[in-house]
């Protein structure tokens, strides 16, 4: 079955890393990928997000609108960006901590996260809203976050591939010493 799967955030969040453990863990699994990433202006905390398509007879990376049956979405604002690209029954994972964009800064306007969680509640009918805030806490690293919404998005059953999957591609990615913190972050939402 094919999947087609939206990531999005702001730079530094993790949101590249998270994209290729899903591919390496599908391509582990004999599925193929094909992905495509926008991440120009991630250094200075501008928006970065990647297509991720799973399966077979695949032509082209990019997402068509309204054919993406999840988005893992690491800031509400950009999740709502990206919103076009959801299947009617598509499922999102939000994280629940607004990022204030720059453009924001620069033009002293007022963007509210929760605004945009409520315009989530309002059109997406299988979401999944994670604080973030209080997992990373929680585990005892500000830089899992990433982790902890790839284990959410792994047990809504869109991603066709499991939590051990995903702890495989990163106990092969990343340095030994960040593995068990790591997993832990990935079991967090369970």
């Amino acid at each position: 079955m094919n999947r087609n799967i939206v990531l999005c955030g702001v730079g530094g969040q993790g949101t590249v890393l998270a994209s290729k453990l899903i591919a390496a863990a599908a391509m582990a699994n004999g599925i193929s990928v094909m992905s495509a990433e926008t991440i120009g202006m991630a250094q200075r905390g501008g928006n970065v997000f990647s297509h991720l398509r799973l399966g077979d007879n695949l032509y082209s990376p990019m997402i068509e609108s309204g054919t993406a049956d999840l988005i893992i979405g690491f800031e509400p604002g950009e999740t709502v960006r990206m919103l076009p690209f959801l299947k009617p029954d598509g499922y999102v994972v939000v994280n629940k901590r607004a990022i204030h964009p720059v453009t924001a800064t620069l033009t002293g306007s007022n963007y509210q996260g929760q605004a945009m969680l409520d315009y989530l509640q309002s059109r997406v009918s299988h979401l999944m809203i994670i604080d973030g805030d209080a997992a990373c806490q929680e585990i005892g690293s500000a830089k899992v976050l990433n982790m902890v919404l790839l284990g959410a998005a792994v047990r809504t059953g869109m991603l066709g591939i499991t939590e051990e999957d995903i702890k495989s591609a990163m106990h092969k990615t990343l340095p030994e010493k960040f593995h068990a913190l790591n997993d832990r972050a990935i079991d967090y939402t369970r």
